[in-house]
Order: C-alpha cells, then structure tokens, then sequence
C-alpha cells in the first residue's frame, strides 16, 4: 500500500512509521540537501553527535559538510518504536573519507513531528568503527535508495 503525503502525519499508526522511515532513508540516500532539508520545520532542532544547531540554513550547511567528508554514504535505518508524534530508528551507514578508508556508522535518532508531519526536532547518538573495505555490507549504486530485497538491520551482526 503507498501512502499519501497527506497520510503520513500524526497520529502514527505502526504503518505510516515504517513509511516515514524508510522516505528519511530514500532522502538521505539521495546526498540531495535540498530535499533532505525540506522534510524539517524551519527551526528544527538538532542534535547530531557533539554538535547542537537550529533551523534549515543550519541543517543545509551540516549536511554539505557531512557529505564532502563521507564520501560514497550508504545508509539502513529501521523503525525502533513510535508514538502519536515520535518515531525512535537505529541505522547503519558506510562511508569513506579521501584517504580511502571505510567507516561504518552505528547509531540511534529520535524525532518530533509537528502537525503538518515535518520533523521538528532530530537528536542523534552515532559512533563510527573503521572497517575493511572487503567488510562493507552496503553495496548499492550511491545515491539510490537502498534495494527492496536488502537485508535490513535487526538481525545484522555488529
């Protein structure tokens, strides 16, 4: 079943949480800031890591950051619980930086929605392990989405 944009607001159903989740993964995937940033309310709050900023001009320029230092990223989020206006994921993503070393990242998000369903607050815990490249999991084109037969994350080891 494909959802509405008009049906992906709260209250979540377990359904419409999937969704949301896997649309954040899509967008993410897709290294386009633009559309990343608009899937937040103007003065969204975040928290990613150390650094703690506040509204789309801030978004847009952490995110430019974030991608000409991760090189070729590929992410995996899957829904961890939700609420009628917050969804919790854990994810995994791979990068690289310009030496050539991999990374992957281990983390967990919590987001607020407003009424409109635009995520009006993101806090993030990551942790990054240096990997061999031969241990990537993530082999997909870089910015598609991640393939519907996939394996995802809950039984991935560490």
């Amino acid at each position: 079943m494909t959802l509405t944009p008009a049906q992906l607001v709260p209250p979540f159903t377990r359904e419409i949480a999937i969704a949301k989740v896997r649309m954040a993964e899509n967008a993410w995937n897709s290294r386009d800031v633009e559309r990343v940033a608009l899937a937040y309310t103007e003065d969204s709050f975040w928290r990613n890591r150390a650094e703690i900023f506040q509204g789309r001009a801030a978004i847009r320029e952490f995110l430019r950051r974030k991608w000409d230092k991760e090189l070729d990223y590929r992410l995996a989020k899957e829904l961890w619980a939700f609420g009628d206006n917050r969804i919790a994921v854990r994810f995994q993503y791979e990068w690289h930086d310009d030496a050539g070393q991999w990374y992957r990242a281990y983390g967990n998000e919590n987001w607020e929605f407003d009424e409109a369903g635009l995520m009006r607050r993101r806090e993030a815990s990551i942790n990054d392990r240096p990997i061999a490249e031969s241990d990537r999991r993530f082999h997909w084109d870089t910015t598609a989405p991640r393939p519907d037969n996939h394996p995802g994350l809950i039984n991935s080891p560490a």
